[in-house]
């Protein structure tokens, strides 16, 4: 299993995250978003999987501090300039890809490895 994880450490999601994968000794590669963006080759994987609308944080400081409810703008464009406006955890293993905590699926990629 080849686990990425794409957050910071201050949201208690991503940090529910990386405890579930430690307590059952899985590896993981963490990204801490506020240090280290994603690249836009990882970005076009991640929206294989989901629609860049889905991606966005509208509930988020990062939005709220930037004013964008209140602004035409591209999605895309603002997400790979601010990586802060994700929705996080973003858990990759692979080709398949979460978004939010999401233990069930977790547990489906842990039982179909073994």
């Amino acid at each position: 299993m080849n686990i990425q994880i794409f957050g910071t450490k201050k949201c208690p999601d991503t940090r529910k995250a990386e405890r579930f994968f430690k307590e059952r000794g899985i590896q993981i590669h963490f990204r801490d978003l506020n240090e280290d963006g994603i690249s836009a080759g990882e970005f076009e994987n991640i929206k294989k999987v989901f629609p860049v609308e889905e991606l966005i944080d509208r509930g988020g400081k990062q939005f709220k501090k930037r004013n964008l409810q209140f602004m035409i703008f591209d999605i895309e464009t603002e997400l790979l300039a601010d990586p802060l406006l994700f929705k996080t955890p973003i858990v990759r293993n692979g080709n398949e890809v979460t978004l939010g905590y999401q233990p069930d699926v977790w547990k489906e990629w842990i039982r179909n490895q073994l």
